[in-house]
């Protein structure tokens, strides 16, 4: 899951947890909406860690080789 997908979840949980007043008999939707918020919000950090940390983790590694002079 990436950033776009933490903020849609966290854009129709809210919508599910604050603005539907409407439900279903098996269905709480202010449930699923807080569980689409959670989800949305632990996908967010985990994007912003793995991102941050894969950032950190790089490294270059460079060969050099010196043509020395001929020894007599």
């Amino acid at each position: 899951m990436g950033l776009g997908t933490g903020i849609f979840l966290l854009v129709v949980g809210a919508v599910l947890a604050f603005a539907v007043r409407d439900g279903l008999d098996a269905v709480d939707l202010t449930a699923v909406g807080w569980i689409c918020m959670g989800a949305g919000v632990l996908a967010i950090v985990l994007t912003m860690a793995l991102g941050r940390r894969s950032a950190v983790a790089r490294t270059t590694y460079v060969e050099r080789q010196d043509q020395l002079p001929p020894t007599v």
